[in-house]
């Protein structure tokens, strides 16, 4: 049987095409762990500094320059109402502009600009945010004098949980408008041409089987961006909040302080035991991040079985 002679230049070929892709799944394989070890080391040291500290009266006390008084209640009271905040205002937003953009504007310059600015807006550092921030809301560029309100809202909004949290709604909006579009994107449009077929409006497709169907996706883009609104410091410092407080915000017009920010202040002491408070800060910050997320991952799963993908 004759053999052609190109049969050995394949075969050396694929071997090594075999052996590339060998070596790339080691370095890749080498990369993970690298990265999950460091990732393992810093929350053993974090666990081993802070979770002595972890008590009732962590979470029922105020700071205090004595450490052992020291506690987390007004950062984690702040947190709760400025993320509370930023999501009630930058969730709808970001949905709704998603949702023009992919479903009812035009392909055409303004369209274009439109994505361009969004791309572009995801990737501002976060310090400029605030600095945007404490021009645009805490002193509202100076238009209104000292006491002036509407509908009983004091202006300008001044060092205010509604500051912070309008502060950090421009800051993770580009995130969820990018997410919601690819989210939006992913569904089929056989699914808008059957709706279409049987006599659905645009905004009843839109309400009836685009929206389920990307719950998943946009859920998964909500998340990170909350997440990453709670773990902020830069621009919150920035605009003026607060590093000590005793008092916990009863209004949205109230000052406030946020975790990182204590946690920043502990971890910038000389004194060794403000530092394991600022490992069990960041301890309470990840418990945070965690239940969000896995808030989030059953609100995905639960919309994936309803859509039958599992």
């Amino acid at each position: 049987m004759h053999t052609p002679k190109n049969t050995g230049h394949f075969a050396r070929s694929s071997a090594m095409r075999h052996r590339s892709e060998r070596r790339f799944r080691t370095l890749a394989l080498l990369a993970t762990l690298a990265g999950v070890l460091a990732l393992v080391t810093l929350i053993t040291g974090i666990l081993n500094d802070g979770v002595a500290w972890i008590s009732s009266g962590f979470f029922e006390n105020y700071p205090s320059r004595s450490p052992r008084r020291a506690g987390f209640h007004a950062a984690i009271y702040g947190s709760l109402w400025c993320i509370s905040f930023t999501a009630l205002i930058a969730i709808p937003i970001g949905i709704c502009a998603a949702l023009y953009l992919e479903e009812y504007s035009k392909r055409g310059r303004l369209h274009r600009a439109l994505e361009i600015l969004i791309a572009n807006l995801a990737g501002v550092p976060s310090i400029l945010y605030g600095m945007l921030g404490l021009i645009a809301f805490v002193r509202m560029f100076d238009q209104f004098d000292e006491g002036a309100s509407f509908l009983g809202m004091p202006l300008p909004l001044g060092r205010s949980v509604l500051a912070g949290a309008s502060t950090l709604v421009l800051l993770i909006l580009p995130v969820i408008i990018i997410a919601t579009r690819e989210a939006i994107r992913a569904v089929p449009d056989t699914l808008r041409q059957a709706a279409f077929s049987l006599g659905a409006t645009r905004w009843q497709c839109v309400r009836h089987h685009v929206l389920p169907s990307a719950t998943p996706g946009i859920m998964t883009g909500i998340v990170l961006a909350l997440s990453r609104a709670l773990g902020e410091t830069a621009p919150l410092i920035m605009i003026g909040a607060l590093t000590y407080v005793a008092f916990v915000p009863e209004s949205p017009f109230d000052p406030f302080t946020v975790m990182p920010i204590q946690i920043f202040n502990w971890a910038s002491r000389p004194q060794e035991d403000f530092h394991h408070l600022a490992a069990a800060g960041i301890i309470v910050l990840l418990m945070f991040l965690f239940t969000l997320n896995g808030i989030a991952v059953l609100i995905r799963n639960r919309a994936d079985r309803r859509l039958g993908k599992h």
